[in-house]
């Protein structure tokens, strides 16, 4: 299937690692000029060069901290002034920390908002006067499955998350009539570094092993075992194409079957 994606330019945040990074290589290998940006310079740098040596098409690494005030529009403005444009827009942040209710406080709180909802906020806004200038505008917001199923000794994740899923859907709404696409995926277990960081904390907070908190989650999934990175692009690059041009405002699931509801 052609995914009509040869030449369009993108913009994916937290791409240095993970699911960012699996995505940014996927929109490469389709033709698409990817600008990828993480809080590392270095990484960022690094990760934006072996895209690039890869699938042969321009990058573009950009570092800076999307839960900062600013950030977001510096993002969009040095994109389209090196490619010329915006078409495709993928908003992924950095999840909270772990840890059970009691555990956090108001700064807490407004950290993990600046983080996992008021990024993608600010990312949007910036970018929508270049995406309504797009024939092919699409956006998509990375969150997790635990909106739909809450993960234990993730409370700020499990609450602040389920704002973007909000967010997506009202916009997709708004907006579909200026012909831009707004889309969420719902990750469960990957295999990240950010989910070995998780895991570790669950260890600890129940005085087991990484080993076999890992061994009990895989276990959960219809498969037996976590998804790939590449696995969730395949899909995000599917969204984001314009292949998909009749689907919007869906919320799905990326997770072997984890989530374990009908809807």
């Amino acid at each position: 299937m052609d995914l009509e994606l040869t030449g369009k330019t993108a913009l994916v945040t937290g791409a240095s690692r993970g699911l960012g990074y699996a995505t940014a290589l996927g929109l490469g290998r389709e033709g698409v000029r990817v600008a990828m940006n993480s809080r590392s310079e270095e990484n960022i740098a690094a990760a934006a060069r072996q895209v690039a040596e890869q699938t042969g098409v321009e990058t573009l690494g950009l570092a800076g901290d999307v839960s900062e005030k600013g950030t977001p529009e510096k993002l969009v403005e040095r994109t389209v002034e090196a490619f010329g444009g915006l078409d495709l827009l993928v908003t992924n942040a950095g999840g909270p920390p772990a840890g059970r209710f009691e555990s956090f406080d108001d700064a807490d709180w407004n950290n993990a908002v600046d983080a996992a909802f008021l990024s993608h906020v600010r990312l949007i806004r910036a970018a929508l006067p270049y995406l309504k200038q797009s024939d092919c505008a699409s956006v998509l917001t990375v969150t997790s499955y635990s909106v739909k199923q809450p993960v234990p000794n993730l409370v700020l994740s499990n609450s602040v998350r389920s704002a973007t899923i909000g967010l997506t859907k009202t916009l997709a709404l708004e907006l579909g009539e200026q012909g831009i696409r707004f889309n969420s995926i719902l990750p469960a277990w990957t295999e990240t570094e950010r989910i070995t960081e998780l895991l570790s904390a669950r260890a600890e907070a129940n005085k087991t092993t990484l080993e076999s908190e890992m061994e009990q989650q895989t276990m959960k999934s219809a498969f037996r075992r976590m998804g790939r990175p590449e696995e969730f692009a395949n899909a995000a690059v599917f969204l984001l194409s314009p292949a998909a041009s009749y689907i919007t405002g869906v919320m799905l699931t990326v997770d072997g079957g984890m989530y374990k509801g009908t809807y």
